[in-house]
């Protein structure tokens, strides 16, 4: 069994792609996907040139990681599987605004403390957020982002890499091969990078 653990900002329509093709190898591999929060807010805190367009973008992306923190602190880490699907149907294919009515909804489907949807105000779990967003980008990079995946490497360090960036989404056994493949290339010593351009926006399934 191999433990692939992702760490995902839920607003992240490409994070999102990742994740769901993770859940598809767990089907035809032998791998078990646990999931992170990180933060895109956190990320770009004080970068200066943003675009105008990314800037409104995250305006409002810490409220949603603020939730998930506190829900994981009282449920534990688990709990963000089912519940990180719960926000993203609601963000990616419902189109819901982000905001409380969506924490609330998203919470009360998995019959939790739907009072949980308060931290999206508060300050009280960004210490808990900032030791996860560190814990899954300071092995990868931190001019990378989300989806960042780290699995065990070959020295017992984990080998950590950003993406696959995905869309669409591949199933069963395409999946599998993707996986396959991306093992290979990211276990190689001295590999960093493999890319294209992307030709249009993510189609989220």
């Amino acid at each position: 069994m191999t433990i692939a653990d992702m760490w995902f900002d839920p607003k992240c329509p490409w994070a999102w792609n990742t994740s769901r093709w993770l859940l598809e190898v767990e089907r035809v591999r032998d791998v078990e996907v646990r999931f992170h929060v990180m933060s895109l807010w956190l990320l770009n805190e004080g970068r200066e040139g943003l675009e105008e367009w990314y800037e409104r973008w995250l305006a409002d992306t810490l409220g949603p990681v603020r939730v998930l923190v506190a829900a994981e602190q009282k449920y534990g880490t688990p709990i963000l599987r089912d519940l990180y699907t719960a926000f993203g149907n609601r963000i990616h294919h419902e189109k819901a605004l982000i905001g409380r009515d969506l924490y609330v909804g998203a919470l009360a489907e998995l019959g939790l403390d739907t009072d949980l949807a308060d931290a999206a105000e508060t300050a009280d779990h960004d210490d808990a957020l900032l030791l996860s967003h560190r814990a899954g980008l300071d092995p990868v990079g931190e001019d990378l982002g989300t989806p960042a995946i780290h699995v065990p490497g070959p020295d017992g360090r984990p080998n950590a890499f950003f993406g696959p960036v995905v869309s669409p989404v591949p199933r069963a056994e395409a999946a599998g091969r993707l996986w396959d493949g991306v093992l290979l290339v990211s276990a190689t010593p001295g590999f960093s990078e493999l890319k294209r351009s992307r030709t249009g926006s993510p189609r989220v399934d």
